[in-house]
């Protein structure tokens, strides 16, 4: 067994601000958190590289948000991978899985649009469930890019919200553990901006300049802390950091919440799925199954 180590802090949220421009942002770093996830599913390394962008991207998004809840990104398609999910919630608890259904080409013929290649055509969601039905807000768009990073930019550039800039990338290190990055630089509407602070075009493409010059081998790296990689890009303007959130790997299935899913199920499909005498749920997230007997599964069909 390959355990993975970091020496620097890992797993988290760095929030901060462009001073000179009140241009802020989030960058995500991810190692144990993203490895451990992808590890409990044996996916090919193509499909196990674009989740791991996405729960980078999902983190990224989701440190923006101001209130408790959970936001998930979702990608639906129709290639060989069908679909693409991750989620975190407010206090930093990361899960996602992806859905394959056809042969997945290689690493060399996914690497110029790994999107296109394996999702193929379809659309990219994202939702904010703060548990109450009538208060959920999902955003979605077709699917637009050869990337993550480039769909998440297609989204953007429909919202009338905000603009943002994002870069983000998956990779194994040397010793075989997966790691994830994101970077990401928002700018609110004008009318929003402080007296202070007053926006311009050219602070904004001063700021996608510097972000162009972090290779994803910095972004990945667990040789160089956050706040070196933000002084790095963005000292020239002055970055000021602010208080990091910390991220995990959590699932949020149990056995109650599987009883209940077969509990809502007709009794005759719960027939169908019974086999020797048992039904097996397993949580496509985390992989851990749960198995019910004759005994449980007669008390489930007269609930």
């Amino acid at each position: 067994m390959v355990f993975c180590l970091t020496t620097l802090v890992d797993d988290l949220v760095q929030p901060f601000q462009i001073e000179a421009s009140a241009l802020h942002g989030r960058l995500v770093r991810l190692g144990p958190t993203v490895d451990e996830i992808l590890k409990r599913h044996d996916y090919p390394p193509p499909v196990a590289r674009l989740l791991g962008e996405c729960l980078a991207m999902t983190a990224a998004l989701a440190a923006a948000l101001k209130y408790d809840s959970v936001f998930s990104l979702q990608i639906k398609g129709d290639g060989p991978v069908r679909m693409l999910v991750a989620d975190v919630t407010s206090e930093g608890g990361m899960r996602g899985y992806a859905n394959v259904e056809g042969t997945v080409p290689d690493d060399e013929a996914v690497a110029a649009a790994p999107v296109q290649r394996l999702i193929g055509a379809g659309y990219i969601a994202f939702t904010v469930d703060v548990g109450d039905p009538e208060r959920q807000y999902q955003g979605m768009v077709e699917l637009q890019g050869r990337t993550i990073g480039d769909c998440v930019h297609h989204y953007f550039q429909q919202s009338q919200q905000f603009s943002a800039a994002v870069l983000v990338g998956a990779d194994k290190t040397f010793d075989g553990c997966w790691r994830a990055g994101a970077l990401m630089v928002q700018r609110e509407p004008e009318d929003e901006l402080s007296a202070e602070h007053e926006f311009t075009e050219d602070a904004w493409h001063r700021a996608l300049a510097f972000m162009a010059t972090i290779k994803s081998n910095d972004l990945l790296s667990p040789d160089l802390a956050p706040e070196t990689i933000l002084f790095r890009l963005f000292h020239e303007d002055g970055v000021r950091v602010y208080r990091t959130r910390p991220l995990a790997f959590s699932c949020r299935c149990s056995r109650d919440r599987a009883a209940s899913i077969l509990a809502a199920l007709p009794p005759d499909e719960i027939d169908d799925l019974t086999i020797e005498g048992k039904i097996v749920v397993t949580c496509q997230f985390c992989s851990s199954s749960q198995s019910f007997d004759d005994a449980e599964l007669a008390s489930l069909k007269e609930s």
